[in-house]
Formats: structure tokens, sequence, C-alpha cells
């Protein structure tokens, strides 16, 4: 056996890996085919250029954000909350259980907290000298 590093890696390439797993998902979900699709939220100036935005991804009944960025010229102005609000109003929608994410200590983790998500998970260290935070907000009601 060999094990083959490959960066950037194409869509043939993730594939080989994706699909096999997804069939052994579906084998032990009852057939349940977990949907995965992306979304983007982009927040445009008066003008129509895009100055932030969030993405994410819906698996299974979570939507996962994966990016939120608000130019520096347009934050304070509470776009990111919007933004947030936005993306929970989408998931509600939806009937997804909640919606999970990620941050740095020296980004936005009081501005999650302050939106109604707490922290579940901690990795010291990443990056050096800092720490990263999951953070999680239910929607459907259920305690965590």
């Amino acid at each position: 056996m060999e094990i083959a590093l490959k960066l950037d890696p194409d869509k043939a390439d993730v594939d080989a890996v994706l699909e096999p797993l997804r069939a052994y998902n579906r084998e032990h979900m009852g057939g349940r085919t977990p949907l995965r699709q992306t979304v983007a939220l982009h927040l445009k100036s008066p003008d129509g250029q895009i100055v932030g935005g969030l993405t994410g991804t819906v698996a299974l009944d979570w939507l996962a954000i994966d990016l939120l960025h608000v130019d520096a010229a347009f934050r304070g102005q509470d776009h990111g909350t919007a933004l947030m609000r936005q993306a929970e109003a989408y998931a509600r929608e939806r009937g997804l259980a909640g919606i999970w994410l990620d941050t740095f200590d020296f980004q936005a983790r009081g501005f999650y907290e302050k939106l109604g998500y707490t922290v579940f998970g901690t990795i010291e260290g990443q990056p050096v000298g800092s720490r990263r935070y999951f953070l999680n907000k239910r929607l459907d009601g259920v305690s965590s």
C-alpha cells in the first residue's frame, strides 16, 4: 500500500474519498441521503459592489458557517449581525436543527456570543499563541 499526498486536489481526487464515505453514511442512516449544499449571502454597497458576506455549508440538519467578512469601511454598522440573522432565517426556513461555526480568539467570539452562540469546543494553540473556538446555536428548541 502507498499513501500519496496531493496538494490542491481536483474534484475527481476528492470524490474518490467522498463518494464511498457518502455511501457508507447512507447505509448507516437508513438510506437517507444527506443534503449538502453551499450557500452564500452577499452584502452589497449602494453601487452594487460586494463589500462583505457569509458563506456556509448545509450538511445533514445543520448549517456550518465557513466565512463571515465585512469590509473595514462598513464595520460597526450591524451588517455582520444582519448577515447572521439572515443565515438563521434561512436555516429556520429549511427546518435545520442549528448553526455551528468556528473563530479564533483574535476574531469575533464575543460577537457570536452576543447573538446567542455558545462555545462547545476549543483548540489551544491554533494558531500558535492563540486558540480556536467552536460555537453553535440550536434553532430547533432542543437544549444543547
